[in-house]
């Protein structure tokens, strides 16, 4: 998400299957986590910020690449998927909607996930 001087965010650094209803959340992180290495960098003299800013980004991006495939998966039916496939996917939407445990993962996952703006 760098490349010497040059920073990306959002689209432009990653992309994410809309599925998971992911990007907008992830761009805003991604232009969060550069406006705060950008401040450290002016304010403070360090670089520290910019330095950690693709590790920071990529760390949360993965997380929603993940989900968002998960939840692709899940949602879909695909032409070469056979019938287990169809059964699988209902077994884990029932787990979904009847677990406690699955009921927060979803939650967690889809509403998002904690942030960690520094500071």
């Amino acid at each position: 998400m760098r490349f010497g001087r040059m920073f990306l965010a959002g689209d432009a650094g990653h992309i994410v299957p809309p599925t998971g209803a992911k990007g907008l959340n992830l761009a805003a992180t991604d232009v969060k986590y550069l406006a705060n290495g950008i401040i450290e960098f002016y304010q403070d003299q360090s670089e520290a910020g910019i330095n950690s800013y693709s590790e920071k980004c990529l760390k949360r991006i993965w997380k929603g690449e993940r989900f968002s495939w998960w939840f692709t998966q899940l949602m879909h039916r695909f032409p070469d998927d056979g019938a287990i496939v169809a059964k699988f996917q209902e077994a884990e939407l029932d787990y979904l909607i009847h677990s406690e445990a699955g009921s927060r993962t979803i939650a967690e996952n889809y509403v998002g996930l904690p942030l960690d703006f520094g500071h």
